[in-house]
């Protein structure tokens, strides 16, 4: 899908509107949405991605405000590119990719809001996904052991128990 702005480059933020139960969509790509100030169009009182991400990180975007959390983020620092949570908030991308290293804490109870998880759980490549499909099954295995032994149900565990080695031997191996 292209742009509607420049119509040009692909669109890579999708925003939809519902207002009195209208729904209107908009595609920009990266170039246009900051072009505009991060400003989505057709919107009355000039919503913009910071205030949203402000918002999710319980942050006042005015800054004047902040709440208790916030005023020890501005103490939290990257190491690697200096980077602080306060910018982060401000910014809403991180400077490099140990930020999520640093900011870790901080992110998972963001992740769990946004996506209402913290996890992936959502389809897998084929080509590149073999791992992950792996670990995933690995640990669908160990609760099944857990379940089987609480219920003393030993001879079905013993078998959950070889299929987690041929499975974590397997993965050893490449």
């Amino acid at each position: 899908m292209l742009c509607q702005e420049c119509g040009k480059r692909p669109a890579t933020l999708h925003f939809t509107k519902i207002v009195n139960g209208e729904k209107t969509e908009f595609h920009f790509c990266e170039f246009c949405a900051r072009e505009k100030g991060e400003l989505i169009p057709g919107t009355s009182n000039g919503f913009s991605i910071h205030s949203l991400l402000s918002g999710l990180l319980d942050l006042d975007p005015s800054g004047k405000g902040q709440t208790p959390g916030a005023i020890s983020a501005q103490s939290l620092r990257c190491e690697e590119c200096g980077m602080t949570y306060s910018q982060f908030s401000k910014v809403g991308r991180f400077g490099c990719s140990s930020c999520y290293n640093y900011f870790s804490d901080r992110l998972d109870p963001l992740f769990k809001r946004v996506h209402g998880n913290t996890a992936h759980i959502g389809k897998v490549p084929k080509r590149s996904g073999g791992r992950i499909k792996i670990k995933r099954r690995l640990d669908e295995l160990k609760k099944e052991l857990q379940y089987r032994i609480v219920r003393e149900e030993f001879e079905a565990a013993a078998e959950i128990r070889d299929q987690i080695r041929e499975l974590e031997k397997n993965m050893a191996q490449g």
